[in-house]
């Protein structure tokens, strides 16, 4: 733009008469729902000899008995203040200034192309339009004021808005390139739209895990259950989690993760509110809906997975499924948090209750926002949509799953044994750790629930460290195998080394830290064998981490059962050797047959 101006024109007719122009200063305007608002209220013929070329935003100046459309204005050759005005072919007019008492309503007009006036559309004082956000403008305007008082004409006599020789108005001419934004939220990277919403789904997966881990202690006093029974009822959630893990891989894989995501929360929330029921009708009611609720929370792994190995590109892999699986350990400190809490003011039932409400919430948000496919979202931007599809793996789907080449891989085993190694120790400090410290180190209910709220918010804590250390070595060059194996390293031998430390310290404080200490180093697997499966099968994905996931399953079965009764007959110091040895199995392996390489298409 040549110049920006705003022009005070007094209660002018025909124009005839002389003028001058006063005032010329800077100012900063920030326009919202007034985009392309023209206040030279009467465009019918009086003001210019010819209809000028109409520009995309439409503003009317709209009176009590009539309204007359004006546009954002170019070619003002024609006009007889033209003279006064030292401005370019094509100009923006905006910032409606009010002279007349009169409302004065900012509208969009549909049609950009065509001369004739469209259909007006409203806008608010947000720029909102029928429910739509209307790009805002930030511009800075040079604004010369000019009244200007034709002779013949008396300005004491009331104005007729509907005469168009009467009339006042200013305008503001725009000076500068136009810069249109739209708000944070529609600026907000969408994939990670889909990152936190998964995030928040494993926050709630985890939170309706946990409860069971606190709450089992009054329950086992109420209905006089031992430690066999204790691990059994643990146990039983990995019955019907084990069942659903390949087979949600495969229902992601085929018909998207969207819908298996959401079908899995429902499923666990629903559960989770009718376990107090079952307790109270009978202990196999009981284990019977723990089940269930492994069910629902068995396809979470693999219907995130298939999501994001199409939402997220692969510079940013291991950072967002950090992220998604910090939310399990931060859903694990806000369970262990308030469950006792809870317990202490409302009864034991009342967790299940509370957590479990929670799903609807949290589903009434994915059916709105989330889509299985970036090709799926109509809201996505060009530029995202590129980059996500430029970066990232074929996104065809899946018709049929080659069994036999994925089983004849030998990094697919190495994921499916380490996997088992890794969540044997993990599921035995997440359903005993309030048990270890309520007998071990003597803490009651609530100093149990939470001094268990540490370890889970060190994993939290290092889970994104973690993603963002590897994101940077991928960056800087250093291969994603060499990556994966470092990270899967730490993430092995750092609970190895602090849970052997365990049997020599003598204060609780100790324990605590050391928990912590090998929790968090627990967390950098997220960036070592949780990232290998987009890796090594993006297609897969969801298969492969169906497949791996169900060994660790097994793991938390045979662990979770097989540390009942291994405390009924040793120590804790017995429990914890059983899972530094498997740490270091899985080391070996690991090392020596992962790969970050894609091996399967």
């Amino acid at each position: 733009m040549a110049i920006g101006a705003v022009i005070s024109s007094r209660n002018f007719g025909s124009f005839t008469g002389s003028g001058k122009v006063c005032q010329t200063e800077k100012a900063d305007r920030h326009q919202r729902g007034e985009l392309g608002v023209c206040s030279l209220t009467y465009a019918r013929g009086t003001i210019f000899k010819t209809r000028p070329p109409i520009s995309r935003e439409f503003c009317s100046y709209k009176f009590k008995h009539s309204c007359y459309p004006v546009g954002v204005l170019g070619g003002v050759k024609h006009h007889p203040l033209s003279n006064h005005l030292q401005c370019s072919e094509n100009f923006h007019i905006i910032n409606l200034k009010r002279r007349i008492q009169r409302r004065c309503d900012c509208l969009l007009f549909s049609d950009s192309s065509h001369r004739s006036w469209s259909k007006p559309l409203k806008l608010d004082k947000l720029g909102i339009s029928d429910g739509q956000f209307q790009k805002c403008e930030y511009r800075q305007a040079t604004t010369t004021r000019a009244d200007y008082k034709p002779e013949h004409f008396d300005i004491t006599e009331p104005l007729d808005p509907r005469n168009t020789s009467e009339a006042s108005a200013e305008v503001v001419l725009v000076e500068g390139n136009v810069q249109k934004i739209t708000s944070w939220w529609k600026q907000f990277p969408k994939r990670w739209v889909i990152v936190l919403l998964c995030f928040s789904a494993f926050l709630l997966c985890n939170m309706d895990r946990v409860n069971m881990s606190i709450a089992i202690l009054p329950m086992s006093q109420e209905f006089n259950w031992n430690s066999a029974t204790v691990g059994l009822i643990q146990s039983s959630f990995f019955w019907g989690y084990l069942l659903t893990q390949i087979i949600g891989g495969i229902w992601a894989d085929k018909i998207g993760g969207k819908l298996v995501l959401g079908f899995g929360v429902v499923w666990w929330s629903v559960a989770t509110v009718l376990t107090p029921l079952a307790a109270k009708v009978g202990l196999p009611f009981l284990l019977i809906m723990r089940a269930f609720m492994g069910i629902g929370e068995g396809v979470a792994m693999p219907a995130m997975n298939n999501i994001l190995s199409k939402w997220v590109p692969v510079s940013e892999r291991s950072r967002s499924l950090a992220l998604v699986y910090s939310g399990m350990y931060l859903g694990s400190v806000i369970g262990l948090a308030f469950s006792p809490v809870l317990i202490h003011n409302f009864g034991w039932p009342s967790v299940f209750y509370s957590f479990g409400s929670l799903g609807s919430i949290w589903f009434a948000l994915w059916l709105s926002k989330a889509h299985s496919s970036p090709q799926e979202d109509p809201e996505l931007h060009i530029e995202e949509k590129k980059l996500i599809l430029g970066e990232s793996q074929s996104k065809e789907p899946v018709s049929v799953i080659p069994w036999k080449l994925i089983l004849s891989k030998a990094p697919v085993w190495a994921l499916i044994i380490s996997h088992f190694c890794h969540n044997w120790g993990t599921f035995i400090l997440l359903t005993w750790m309030p048990t270890y410290y309520n007998q071990v180190l003597k803490f009651n209910l609530t100093e149990s629930g939470l001094f268990c709220v540490l370890p889970w918010l060190t994993m939290a804590v290092f889970a994104n460290l973690g993603g963002w250390i590897a994101d940077t070595l991928v960056s800087k060059g250093l291969s994603i195998t060499a990556v994966r194996k470092i990270m899967q390293s730490i993430g092995f031998l750092g609970p190895a080394f602090f849970l052997t430390q365990l049997s020599y310290v003598r204060t609780p404080a100790m324990a605590v830290l050391c928990m912590a200490c090998s929790q968090g180093s627990d967390a950098f697997s997220q960036s070592g064998l949780y990232s290998n499966h987009q890796d090594i099968g993006p297609r897969y994905a969801g298969v492969l981490l169906g497949l791996s996931n169900t060994a660790g399953v097994l793991a938390g079965v045979f662990g979770t059962a097989a540390t009942g009764y291994i405390l009924q007959r040793g120590s804790w110091d017995d429990v914890f050797k059983v899972a530094v040895a498997l740490y270091i199995i899985g080391t070996l392996i690991w090392n020596l047959f992962a790969t970050g390489e894609k091996i399967l298409d």
